[in-house]
């Protein structure tokens, strides 16, 4: 028997967080969990190259069911055989038509996401932890979350208080100097005010993101937290293992079945359980070991432990659309062998990284941000931009030649509201994700202001020189932007909500992240999130687990 005091389930930015501070305490011992391998890769660790990741194993590579609101599409699937006139028989294609699926692409190593996301730090806005607070969530205010976030963060730059200086995560400017992201900066600032920190008193305005990254490579919660402690005595890590369910004795939290490099395995928990398996694995990990909505689980012929209808439900997620402008430029991204001029180039930067980690293999790609309104009237902004130093479509898996830049729109704070569930017992089955996009009309409206609010900025100068775009949309035509919403828009990777924290009946946690109806086990990652916040949720993440390893050690109650 293998046991310890706490079991993390998922060695994401939380998990590790959890692992670092939990095992600080050298009398008590904690195993990690991780269902993908060690990240070990360099395209994990050299910025640029988190762009080749998404079909790699360090990634979990998901589906949406088919979104009811996207335009149809011709799916072509396996072969039939058909016999003509003359009795010959032929291999045909099948095919139907379908509504868009999405795509949801998931970390699968140690730090999660946080290991191949966009390295983008952004808390959200004050007003969305006060948000959380009136709901009824004790101790999740701005002010008291703020704490959390400054202790997480070392910020090379910025010297407030509002940043901190001593944390694991390592948050720095940018190593390369783009002429475009600049471009977009001057461009943006002539409409809206420029900021040089989106995290300090004031989120709105256009301005440089800055990023996880430290000496030019990815600090991701694997490498600031989980790398420098991995050697302690009291910390045990299993890579590979995948979970299947929390077994329970007397509705208490007891051990954890999973498989490790394909072995059956269980570990035994002494205190607690503690899920970070985010938006999509936590809720089905959940369903597995019995707890969700009773009908449901009957359904797919798992028993009902604890009937927890909120298991799995209120999926928020930020939806965005992307325009795309062809550039011939140097100084610009494209796909290798596709694009001439990027190609001759990489080897030269690549070089320039190795002997000083900056140049172009030191960008995240999504070099410039802004935060603006849809309406004046609004308290706060609705909508997020990502200007991207290379043309980005269908998450990159779109073959495009040459190279160019791009600008995304998100909607910050969706009405649409989604599911994910459990295909069946089978944990290696993938879950149904069905983030339910655009399905209240108002994300639709809210959209297409921001295209065109978008499309201001991409039509100011100095960027208005570049007005090569590949998708052009007269800005003017309302339903000429709500179908193009509807054919290429998808995810900006954001989703959150599905173990939501709160007190009413769709409730899975209380503000604790204690799992409601059991004892000894505990959400934490960003499933908690009654609603969605104003911006990249890798920061928030983090956040909430140093808050709850804080919660753990003071074994609240």
């Amino acid at each position: 028997m293998t046991e310890f005091d706490y079991v993390i389930v998922g060695g994401g930015s939380a998990g590790c967080v959890l692992a670092n501070r939990l095992t600080e305490d050298s009398n008590v011992n904690v195993c990690l969990l991780e269902t993908g391998p060690a990240d070990k890769t360099p395209l994990i660790h050299v910025p640029a190259m988190f762009a080749f990741l998404p079909e790699t194993e360090y990634s979990y590579q998901y589906d949406t069911t088919p979104q009811k609101e996207f335009n149809e599409v011709t799916v072509t699937e396996g072969a039939s055989n058909a016999v003509d006139s003359l009795g010959s028989s032929h291999s045909m294609p099948q095919s139907y038509q379908e509504n868009r699926r999405g795509y949801q692409p998931r970390g699968r190593t140690l730090g999660g996401s946080s290991s191949v996301n966009g390295m983008v730090y952004i808390r959200g806005h004050k007003w969305d932890y006060d948000h959380w607070a009136s709901l009824g969530n004790e101790g999740w205010s701005y002010d008291e979350v703020l704490p959390y976030f400054i202790k997480s963060e070392h910020n090379e730059a910025i010297q407030d208080e509002y940043h901190g200086k001593d944390g694991p995560l390592n948050v720095a400017e940018l190593r390369h100097d783009n002429p475009f992201s600049r471009y977009f900066v001057e461009a943006g600032s002539k409409i809206y005010p420029e900021n040089n920190d989106f995290n300090g008193s004031e989120q709105e305005g256009v301005g440089l993101y800055q990023v996880t990254q430290k000496n030019g490579k990815r600090c991701s919660a694997a490498v600031g937290y989980l790398n420098p402690i991995k050697d302690r005595k009291n910390l045990t890590i299993l890579t590979d293992t995948i979970v299947d369910k929390v077994v329970f004795e007397n509705l208490k939290a007891v051990s954890v079945k999973c498989k490790t490099k394909n072995l059956a395995n269980e570990i035994f928990a002494r205190k607690e359980v503690l899920l970070c398996g985010g938006a999509f694995g936590s809720p089905t990990i959940l369903m597995r070991s019995g707890i969700g909505n009773e009908s449901f689980l009957q359904s797919k012929g798992i028993d009902c432990l604890v009937n927890l209808k909120g298991v799995g439900e209120n999926l928020q997620d930020h939806i965005d659309y992307i325009t795309s402008h062809k550039v011939d430029s140097w100084e610009l991204f494209g796909k290798p062998v596709k694009s001439l001029k990027f190609t001759l180039r990489a080897p030269f930067e690549l070089i320039k990284y190795i002997l000083a980690s900056k140049g172009m293999w030191s960008s995240n790609l999504a070099e410039g941000g802004a935060f603006i309104k849809s309406d004046e009237s609004l308290e706060v902004p609705d909508l997020q931009l990502h200007f991207t130093v290379a043309m980005v479509e269908d998450h990159g898996r779109a073959d495009i030649w040459g190279n160019g830049f791009s600008c995304h729109v998100c909607l910050l704070r969706p009405k649409s509201v989604g599911t994910v569930k459990v295909a069946s017992k089978d944990p290696d089955d993938d879950p149904i994700i069905d983030p339910n996009y655009l399905s209240h009309e108002d994300d639709m409206k809210v959209l297409i202001k921001g295209y065109k609010k978008m499309m201001e900025i991409m039509n100011t100068e100095p960027l208005k020189q570049f007005n090569n775009v590949r998708n052009p949309i007269n800005i003017n035509d309302d339903k000429a932007i709500e179908s193009a919403i509807r054919t290429r828009s998808d995810t900006i990777y954001h989703p959150v909500g599905t173990c939501k924290m709160g007190s009413d009946e769709m409730a899975v946690v209380d503000s604790n992240l204690r799992v409601k109806g059991v004892s000894g086990l505990r959400v934490i990652d960003a499933s908690i999130m009654p609603t969605l916040i104003g911006g990249n949720t890798n920061a928030p993440a983090i956040m909430i687990a140093e808050k709850a390893a804080d919660l753990i050690k003071n074994n609240a109650t």
